[in-house]
């Protein structure tokens, strides 16, 4: 297996093989992510990526389960690409029972319904849907994705793109993994953030469903905006807070809920809504000082 790193995975793909399909993130100007800013995107020959997949076969196939395909945002990647993809993992790792990747919204409303039952069918199965917020003023901040031509700024096409493309991706019988970014509005937009993330991830009614913590990273668009504009981070009791009304306001019909990313300084989980009282129990303990939170050292990206 041939990797161009650096090379990103979600907490809970840590024992899934990595196929590296694509290089980089073909939007890469989220203002907040230093991922893939040192790569230039490309999509990966088609034979290299089905080579890798005959050779992590001969040496794990039988232990392979699962499959993250890599880097940023493979779902933009062709049919033509992704069948003989999803057909070699099946006939190369005979346990296999799920094939997963990064989307943005635009990945998957640019697929037909007809192409993502089709991806579905040959085991793509979920999806990793990162819209960090849903407070349209922080989207757009955030620059989470271009704005489509004819749309004003009045609109909320931010918010309603990953509603619609989320629901999109059900409809094909794919899972949705939602991951939301605490403390991505700053100080400013702080409760808007919380409570319209909680609004959009109740609309996008995701199986799964994540808090990340914003880490601001030098050289990144959000870092400059820092030293120009004043722009602040909450601090650990605001973020805290976020997390505290993001939980509480959700309704998702039924998503595993984790907190469990290394940038988080509480690491939480439950179901929610089943779960939702015991949780913002303990992140009130935590606010009161009653539970320790993981020490800056330890947090990491």
């Amino acid at each position: 297996m041939r990797y161009t790193p650096p090379l990103f995975r979600p907490p809970s793909e840590g024992r899934s093989y990595i196929l590296q399909a694509t290089l980089g993130c073909s939007w890469n100007n989220c203002t907040y992510c230093h991922m893939y800013r040192s790569k230039e995107f490309q999509v990966r020959p088609l034979a290299d990526a089905l080579a890798d997949i005959h050779d992590a076969g001969r040496a794990f196939g039988p232990r392979v389960e699962k499959v993250f395909v890599a880097d940023g945002d493979a779902l933009i990647l062709p049919l033509d690409h992704w069948v003989p993809i999803l057909e070699a993992c099946r006939t190369h790792f005979p346990r296999l029972r799920q094939v997963s990747c990064y989307a943005m919204a635009t990945n998957i409303l640019e697929k037909t319904p007809a192409e993502l039952e089709r991806l579905r069918a040959l085991g793509l199965t979920l999806l990793y849907i990162g819209p960090e917020s849903g407070d349209e003023v922080t989207l757009r901040r955030l620059a989470k994705q271009p704005r489509p031509a004819g749309v004003t700024r009045d609109e909320d096409y931010l918010f309603r793109s990953h509603a619609d493309a989320a629901q999109k991706a059900r409809e094909a019988g794919m899972k949705v993994s939602a991951i939301f970014l605490l403390g991505a509005g700053g100080v400013e937009r702080s409760a808007a953030h919380a409570e319209g993330s909680a609004r959009l991830a109740t609309a996008m009614d995701p199986d799964y469903l994540a808090a990340l913590t914003l880490t601001v990273v030098p050289g990144t668009p959000l870092a400059r905006t820092m030293d120009r504009r004043g722009w602040a981070l909450p601090d650990i009791y605001g973020l805290l807070g976020e997390l505290r009304t993001f939980v509480d306001q959700a309704r998702p019909t039924d998503a595993l809920f984790r907190t469990n990313h290394a940038s988080n300084y509480l690491p939480l989980g439950g179901r929610l809504p089943r779960d939702r009282r015991k949780i913002v129990d303990v992140i009130d303990l935590a606010l009161d000082g009653a539970i320790p939170l993981r020490p800056e050292e330890a947090r990491g990206l």
